[in-house]
């Protein structure tokens, strides 16, 4: 069920909390969902979060059905990056994946008309699960080859509770680099910071990159630097938490901006998640935030 509207942080609301993020030290924004383009009037609180100070970097990812669209809008607005999300480039699989709502035509017209609204540089994350996907995923590679895109493929994650998960549906990405060494040849790019979730890897023939998240085979909860908030004021300090804190009391009610800042602070410091890390030891299974309120 969709929250109505008057739980949701307005965007005065959320430009108020991302400054105060921002005065803690942030200084990269990542807008996701759900799908943030059904938000209405997303590019006006694009523009709104661009003029804060010290926010060097908005990014957003979308699943890149209503890219057609917004591009021109969003990019007019100072969106800095666009992530889209495509798991496959057959419909069929595609189908079967998004529950029948996910069309590859307008998903690859998004992408074009994003390119042509100067998003020069997109990245396409593909969650790849065993004996569903995985027979595509080097149509997908070939098909972004000799582009600016980066593919990034993702080790399938258990986030949330409903997924139905099982160690056994997950391709480590060890063995994509080795399948892909032996078609294109690769090698490593040096990081350019520890909090990066991707490995990446260019082609030896200079026809781009491609990434990797490996989440469940090499964890990175050590060098992990990202905090989230939904869209009704929960502060999550990682992807697989199973309670977050409440800010909207204080955003909202509160109008006290150095209060929000001592309560954001004060979590941030105590945090100590690890759970990629301890998955499947005692205790390290548990219930969730479903991905739909955390994005990615």
């Amino acid at each position: 069920v969709f929250l109505p509207l008057e739980k949701l942080l307005t965007d005065h609301e959320l430009e108020q909390l991302v400054s105060t993020f921002v005065g803690l030290g942030v200084n990269k924004l990542r807008i996701t969902g759900g799908e943030p383009l059904l938000r209405p009037g997303l590019p006006a609180l694009v523009d709104r979060l661009r003029g804060i100070p010290g926010l060097d970097d908005i990014a957003l990812t979308t699943n890149g059905v209503m890219l057609t669209r917004l591009s021109e809008d969003l990019a007019d607005a100072g969106l800095d990056r666009l992530t889209v999300s495509l798991d496959t480039l057959d419909q069929k699989v595609l189908t079967r994946m998004s529950g029948g709502k996910a069309s590859l035509d307008e998903i690859l017209d998004g992408i074009a008309a994003a390119q042509s609204a100067g998003f020069d540089r997109i990245k396409i994350n593909t969650v790849v699960q065993r004996g569903v996907n995985d027979h595509t995923i080097m149509d997908l590679l070939e098909y972004f080859r000799g582009t600016p895109h980066t593919v990034r493929l993702i080790e399938y994650m258990d986030v949330g509770n409903s997924n139905h998960w099982s160690e056994s549906d997950v391709v480590p990405n060890a063995e994509w680099v080795d399948k892909i060494s032996g078609r294109w040849p690769i090698r490593p790019i040096e990081r350019c910071s520890p909090a990066e979730t991707a490995r990446r890897y260019e082609y030896v023939d200079g026809q781009g990159e491609v990434g990797f998240i490996s989440s469940i085979t090499q964890p990175f909860c050590g060098g992990c630097t990202r905090a989230r908030v939904t869209a009704d004021g929960i502060f999550y300090t990682c992807l697989f938490s199973d309670k977050g804190t409440n800010l909207m009391p204080l955003v909202r009610h509160g109008g006290n901006s150095e209060k929000l800042a001592d309560r954001i602070a004060s979590v941030w410091a105590v945090r100590t998640d690890r759970y990629s890390e301890v998955r499947g030891q005692s205790g390290g299974d548990r219930k969730k935030v479903e991905m739909y309120r955390l994005g990615g």
